[in-house]
């Protein structure tokens, strides 16, 4: 990946060294103002009345939808900062650096979590951190990857640029990334020793293999595009984020996901941007509105529909799964999993896991079907469905944000002490070692209060993005409206869910 995001990625190389995070409970609980039924039915009429505002002010489809846009390369003193070379090899092999710092500290360091750097900074840093960074910033995983940076560097010694061993199986598509999606949430979610630091070099170690041979069978981006589920879940959340990749000219490739779009310019395709110079097209890299990246999209493949869907749901589930509701199913169901084993609750947690996004698939549908019969369309409830389920990354990004943003501000804390001593031998290389983590940092109240308004906010992005895809279907804008309401319903609905989940471990019943 050449001349792209280098001005973004100093910032955010700089907070993965100084970031933090808490537990996802506190021992703090907050005495709401109200009942919490109140807020629920505030933010779910909140959402709501967003839909007439936007009803009235939004009037155009995305097919023709127009953006401000501006391109960072052609500021006098940015634009050279961002091309440089030697500026992008370096943050290439800062990237590098850190993942084998990450994977040899679990292999060699100390093995209790709390005193290695590693499940500080896969599970904090790394997973949480950035998937903030994307929405906010942009896909800098697209520059940083140290699978594809150490890849490439092999090609390069190798002298074998680009070689692909074997055809992509196009009915594969996406699925690839799904099913390792899914298996990255049980380890998040159930297997109780993800964390122990030589497991977690292992799994890293082990998905590394899976990375590599799939960009050695099929190519460096083809298996980027469809299994590398980093890359996938990244490339979604950064379509919400300010900024874009874009080439100035006709060339493109012909399949990249970037060129699907209603539009006819070649944006977010990271494979097209990489071959630009060969081709002799410029580039551009532009700041854009926030979830103008969206809308572009005319649809989705079913297999990132199902991917979307598992996002959602895994996240979730996270939080479902600390909610006395989830310890009373847990209790009820205990007798009868522990016949399938020893770890009654990891059965019961791995078949939640497993229910969730069927659930979620099946209410969509649902709902699907009502808009389609609404807005008296005659396209299949699935490609509908295709249609409209990227609206539903906002969503998936603001209950990210509320679920995680504690953990994220507390527990991070600690990548401060483990920064001077990485391996736990009890070293204090930068004379952090003795930082005292601050549980104070963020409180409940304002956890609460953050929840609300990004979940809210994640909703009104979510209410325009659908309606602002429908008014770009071959329906009348009446018909559009109209089906438009079963989307605004499931839309209040998983609102007053998502607070409900959101305020169990921290507010006062």
């Amino acid at each position: 990946m050449k001349k792209v995001f280098v001005g973004i990625t100093l910032g955010v190389l700089a907070s993965l060294v100084t970031s933090s995070a808490s537990s996802h409970g506190f021992g703090e609980r907050y005495d709401l103002p109200m009942p919490l039924n109140l807020f629920l039915v505030g933010a779910g009429a909140t959402v709501a009345l967003s839909f007439v505002v936007i009803a009235i002010f939004v009037k155009s489809g995305s097919a023709e939808i127009g953006y401000p846009r501006y391109n960072l390369l052609k500021m006098p003193l940015l634009g050279p900062v961002m091309s440089s070379e030697l500026l992008i090899t370096i943050i290439r092999l800062l990237s590098v650096c850190i993942f084998l710092l990450v994977v040899a500290t679990g292999l060699f360091g100390n093995n209790t979590p709390i005193e290695n750097l590693s499940p500080t900074f896969v599970w904090i840093i790394f997973w949480v951190g950035m998937g903030y960074v994307s929405a906010l910033f942009g896909n800098v995983w697209a520059m940083i990857n140290p699978w594809k940076i150490i890849f490439e560097w092999f090609e390069g010694l190798m002298g074998v640029q680009g070689g692909v061993m074997f055809k992509y199986p196009e009915y594969l598509d996406t699925w690839p990334a799904v099913v390792l999606f899914l298996i990255f949430g049980w380890l998040e979610n159930v297997y109780p020793q993800a964390a122990v630091p030589l497991n977690l070099s292992g799994l890293i170690l082990l998905y590394s293999s899976v990375t590599w041979i799939g960009m050695l069978l099929f190519g460096k981006h083809t298996w980027l595009r469809y299994g590398e589920f980093f890359s996938v879940l990244f490339g979604l959340f950064a379509k919400f984020s300010p900024t874009e990749v874009r080439l100035n000219g006709d060339k493109k490739c012909r399949k990249c996901i970037g060129c699907n779009l209603l539009r006819a310019a070649c944006v977010d395709c990271y494979e097209c941007f990489e071959k630009a110079g060969e081709w002799g097209v410029g580039r551009e890299f532009n700041l854009r509105p926030y979830a103008v990246g969206l809308v572009l999209v005319s649809h989705l493949s079913i297999s990132r529909f199902g991917f979307v869907i598992l996002t959602l749901a895994l996240v979730t589930f996270d939080g479902l799964s600390e909610t006395p509701l989830w310890r009373s199913i847990q209790n009820t169901f205990y007798s009868s999993a522990s016949a399938f084993g020893t770890d009654g609750l990891g059965v019961i947690n791995t078949a939640g896991l497993i229910v969730m996004p069927l659930a979620f698939l099946g209410l969509y549908l649902g709902f699907t079907w009502a808009t389609r019969l609404l807005s008296r369309e005659d396209s299949p409830v699935l490609l509908v469905a295709r249609v409209f389920v990227i609206s539903l990354i906002p969503i998936a990004l603001a209950y990210n944000l509320a679920h995680y943003i504690g953990l994220f501000l507390v527990q991070g804390q600690f990548l401060i002490p483990l920064a001077s001593d990485p391996f736990g031998q009890g070293w204090d290389i930068l004379a952090t070692s003795g930082y005292k983590i601050r549980l104070n940092l963020i409180g409940t109240k304002a956890i609460w209060y953050i929840s609300v308004i990004a979940i809210v906010l994640g909703h009104f992005v979510s209410v325009y993005v659908a309606h602002t895809l429908s008014l770009g279907r071959q329906v009348s804008r009446s018909d559009a409206l109209r089906g438009q309401y079963p989307m605004l319903l499931l839309m209040v609905i998983y609102t007053a869910i998502s607070l409900w989940i959101i305020a169990q471990p921290i507010v006062e019943r």
